[in-house]
C-alpha cells in the first residue's frame, strides 16, 4: 500500500525545514516576521523518524530466552527503530527518545550510535540528551552485545546484526532531526486491565501494604501516551505500558517485534497507511515503549504461549491490539497539555560499590551494593514466560536443589564478602568479577515540560518503579503522576527488584545483580539527578567502562561460504507453486530455490512482495514487514536453500490476479554476492 502525502503535509515539510534552520542557526535578531516567529507559535519543535534495524534472519541465536536451540530461520515482521526529537522552540534545548524493536540496548550499541551522531551533527546530540530504549522483544537475533554473557547463545558476536541495529537507530534519529516542525504536546492516560499479569506475585506480596495498594492484583494497568500534534493533526505518539514482549515463545524462530511491534504496526500501517519501504518520511509514527515491566507478563494464564489463547501468534496480535486500543481510546481521557522547558541529565555509576544513604533504605541504615552476581534461580529461567531454564534449578528459596547450596558454598569460601553482600541470594555465578556484564551503568533523567522520564538500564518491577518515581517526584518537586520510569534504557543490567522482593529469591530477585540494596542505590542516583535538575546545575558524567568493540570474537553461526541452487535448478525457481484460487482467510504458500538470507539483510526493503495486477502493472500490497506474510528459510543440503513464503489472505482483500515475488542474494565461491528474483505463477483471489 502506497501512502500519498497531502498538500498539508508538504506545507508542513517546508515549515519543518525553517524550524530546523532556527535551531541550528539561531533566531533572526531583527524585528518583524521571521522563521523564528513562525516556530514560536508552538512551544515545541518535534521531529519523527522510522528506520529498519532487522538483524540476521538465518542461523543467528535469538536474544532473550537464552535458549541455544532457538536460532533464526526467517522472519515474520521486520524490527524497526522509532525516534522522536523534541526541542524547546525558545531555547533550542532538545532531547531524543528512541524505541527500538530489539531485546536490549547494550552500551556498545549506545556508544556506536553516539559516535556516528557526533560525526554527523557535532555536539547537537550526545550522552546527556539521547535516550535509547528497547521494546525487549525475545524474537529478534542476538549477538550484538560487547559483553560476553549475552553472546553465549549466539556462539559469539554478530557484526551484521550489530551494524543493523546501530545504523538503523542513527537513521531514525537523522530522519527525526530533518523532520522538526512546530508541535503541541499533551499527555493522556488510560487504564488497560487485560494485557498483563504479575508473574512473580509471591515476591510482590512481600512489599508493604502501601506499595501493594497502588497496584490492584499486583499489576500496573496505567497506559501513558505522549501526543504530538502539528498543524492540529495527530502526527505521532509515544505510549508507555509495562508488559514483557514475550507473547512469542522460545519455540518461535521467526524474527518478530512481538506485541509492542504489532501495536506500532497497527497504528502506523493499518490505520494510517504508512508504507515502510517507500515512506522514509511517514506522516505518522507510533512508538510503544516499555516502563516498569520487570514482573509484568503478557501470558495471562502464567504459562508460556498461554493467554489469552494457546496460539502465540494470536496472543501477539491480541495483546498488541489491546495496547493500541487503550492508547488510541485514551487520547482524550485525562489529557493535559505539556508546558515548560526541555532538560536532561545523565550519570554513569559503578553499581558494584555504591554507598547508599539511610534515607533510601527500608531500615533507615546505610548499606552498600557489591559486585554483580547471578543467583541460583536465574538458571531456572522465568517459568511463566519460558525459555533458558535448567531442570535442576527451580525458582524459590534454595534454587530447588540442595546441590545449589553445595556449589555456592564451595565457590565462595574464598569470597565471604561477596556472599554476605548478596545474601540471602545463593550466588551461582560472579558475573561482575568475571567481567561478563556491565557494572558502570547510566541513569538518565529527561524533562519535557512538566513530564519527567527516568531512564533505567534494567527490567524494573512495578513496585521498584513506584519507589523510583516517588524519589524523583520529591526531588524535582512535582506530583507522582508526572514521573514515569523508562526501563530498558541505554544499557542492560538485568532485573531490579525491591529488597523485599529480592528476599523471595524468585527469578527476578536472583537476576538483581548488585545485591539487596540495588534499588535503594538507583533511587539515590535518580533523586540526585532530580535535585541537580531542579537547581539547574550540571552533574559530572562519571566514569564509563572500557570500549570492548575490538575484543569481540565473531560467531561461526550464520556465516555463508557459498550458495548453490538445487541440482537442475536456478536461483529463484519455483519448487512448489500456489493453487489457482484462494479466498480471504486462506493461506497461499510458495517454495523457491533460494540462498542464505544473511548475504543481504535488505534493510529498508523486503525479501518478498505480494503483488496484485492493476491494469497492465503489478502493485505491491504486502511485504515482509506485514503481519499477513511469513518468510521461512532452511538449508537444503550443504549449499542449497529452500525459501517458503506464505501469505494469509486478509479479510476484505479485493478479487483479482495476484503473484508472490522473492528477492534473494547468492554468494559465489569467490565471495561475490549477486541479487536474483523469483516469481510465482499467477493465482486468483475471489472475495
Amino acid at each position: 500500500m502506497r501512502h500519498h502525502r497531502s498538500s498539508t503535509t508538504c506545507a508542513r515539510l517546508l515549515v519543518a525545514a525553517l524550524a530546523a534552520a532556527v535551531l541550528v542557526l539561531g533566531p533572526s535578531p531583527g524585528p518583524g516576521p521571521s522563521s523564528a516567529s513562525a516556530a514560536s507559535e508552538s512551544a515545541y519543535l518535534v521531529g519523527r523518524g522510522i528506520a529498519d534495524v532487522t538483524g540476521e534472519p538465518g542461523e543467528n541465536g535469538m536474544m532473550g530466552y537464552a535458549d541455544l536451540a532457538q536460532s533464526t530461520t526467517g522472519l515474520h515482521m521486520r524490527q524497526r527503530a522509532r525516534a522522536f526529537v523534541i526541542a524547546d522552540a525558545a531555547s533550542g534545548e532538545r532531547v531524543v527518545h528512541v524505541v527500538a524493536d530489539v531485546g536490549m540496548i547494550f552500551q556498545g550499541v549506545r556508544d556506536a550510535v553516539l559516535t556516528k551522531l557526533e560525526q554527523r551533527y557535532g555536539d547537537r546530540y550526545g550522552e546527556r540528551n539521547v535516550m535509547l530504549t528497547a521494546t525487549h522483544t525475545h524474537a529478534g537475533p542476538g549477538g550484538f552485545s560487547h559483553h560476553n554473557l549475552y553472546n553465549i547463545t549466539t556462539l559469539g558476536y554478530h557484526e551484521k546484526t550489530f551494524r543493523a541495529v546501530v545504523d538503523g537507530i542513527v537513521a531514525a534519529i537523522g530522519r527525526a532531526d530533518a523532520d522538526l516542525a512546530p508541535a503541541d504536546l499533551s499527555l493522556s492516560t488510560s487504564q488497560l486491565t487485560n494485557a498483563n499479569v504479575n508473574r512473580s506475585k509471591q515476591a510482590f506480596d512481600r512489599n508493604p501494604e502501601a506499595d501493594r495498594a497502588y497496584f490492584p492484583n499486583g499489576t500496573d494497568t496505567r497506559s501513558t501516551t505522549l501526543q504530538v500534534r502539528r498543524a492540529g493533526e495527530l502526527d505521532g505518539i509515544i505510549n508507555w505500558f509495562p508488559v514483557h514482549a514475550t507473547s512469542m515463545s522460545t519455540n518461535n524462530t521467526l524474527i518478530s517485534p512481538d506485541n509492542k511491534g504489532y501495536a506500532e504496526y497497527v497504528w502506523e500501517r493499518q490505520v494510517r497507511g504508512v508504507d515502510y519501504i517507500d515512506d522514509t518520511d511517514p506522516d505518522f509514527v507510533a512508538s510503544f515503549a516499555q516502563s516498569n515491566a520487570g514482573d509484568m507478563s503478557p501470558n495471562l494464564n502464567l504459562q508460556p504461549t498461554d493467554g489469552p489463547t494457546k496460539d502465540e501468534f494470536e496472543n501477539t496480535r491480541i495483546i498488541g491490539t489491546r495496547m493500541f486500543d487503550a492508547a488510541r481510546e485514551g487520547l482524550e481521557s485525562d489529557k493535559r497539555s505539556l508546558e515548560g522547558g526541555i532538560d536532561s541529565r545523565i550519570v554513569y555509576v559503578d553499581l558494584s560499590k555504591v554507598a547508599v544513604r539511610p534515607e533510601f533504605t527500608p531500615d533507615g541504615k546505610p548499606h552498600n551494593t557489591c559486585s554483580a552476581a547471578l543467583g541460583a534461580s536465574f538458571a531456572a529461567g522465568s517459568t511463566e514466560d519460558g525459555g533458558g531454564g535448567l531442570p535442576i534449578f527451580k525458582e524459590g528459596k534454595d534454587g530447588g536443589n540442595p546441590l545449589v547450596g553445595l556449589i555456592s558454598g564451595a565457590l565462595y569460601t574464598g569470597s565471604p564478602e561477596l556472599k554476605a553482600c548478596q545474601a540471602p541470594k545463593e550466588v551461582l555465578l560472579p558475573v561482575g568479577d568475571l567481567d561478563l556484564v556491565q557494572q558502570k551503568l547510566p541513569v538518565q533523567l529527561m524533562k519535557i515540560g512538566d513530564f519527567y522520564m527516568v531512564g533505567m538500564p534494567a527490567e524494573v518491577t512495578v513496585v521498584s518503579g513506584l519507589r523510583i518515581r516517588r524519589a524523583v517526584a520529591e526531588a524535582v518537586g512535582t506530583d507522582l503522576e508526572n514521573v514515569l520510569v523508562q526501563g530498558y534504557a541505554n544499557a542492560y543490567a538485568h532485573y531490579l527488584t525491591t529488597p523485599e522482593e529480592y528476599d523471595s529469591k524468585e527469578y527476578e530477585g536472583a537476576s538483581t545483580l548488585f545485591g539487596r540494596y540495588e534499588l535503594p542505590a538507583f533511587m539515590q542516583v535518580a533523586a540526585d539527578l532530580g535535585t541537580a535538575m531542579r537547581a539547574e546545575v550540571d552533574v559530572p558524567q562519571g566514569e564509563k567502562e572500557a570500549d570492548r568493540s575490538a575484543w569481540q570474537l565473531p560467531s561461526p553461526s550464520g556465516a555463508v561460504l557459498v550458495d548453490a541452487p538445487q541440482i537442475g535448478r536456478s536461483f529463484g525457481d519455483v519448487l512448489s507453486a500456489p493453487g489457482s484460487i484462494y479466498r480471504p482467510g486462506q493461506q497461499v504458500s510458495v517454495v523457491f530455490a533460494g540462498a542464505h538470507p544473511n548475504n543481504n539483510l535488505h534493510l529498508g526493503g523486503s525479501y518478498l512482495a505480494v503483488e496484485r495486477k492493476v491494469g497492465t502493472t503489478w502493485q505491491r500490497i504486502a511485504d515482509d514487514g506485514d503481519w499477513s506474510t511469513k518468510f521461512r528459510w532452511a538449508r537444503d543440503g550443504i549449499a542449497a536453500s529452500k525459501v517458503t513464503i506464505t501469505w494469509d489472505v486478509p479479510p476484505g482483500t479485493a478479487s483479482g490476479s495476484y503473484r508472490i515475488r522473492y528477492f534473494g542474494d547468492a554468494r559465489s565461491l569467490l565471495g561475490t554476492v549477486s541479487p536474483f528474483t523469483g516469481t510465482s505463477p499467477v493465482f486468483g483471489v475471489s472475495s
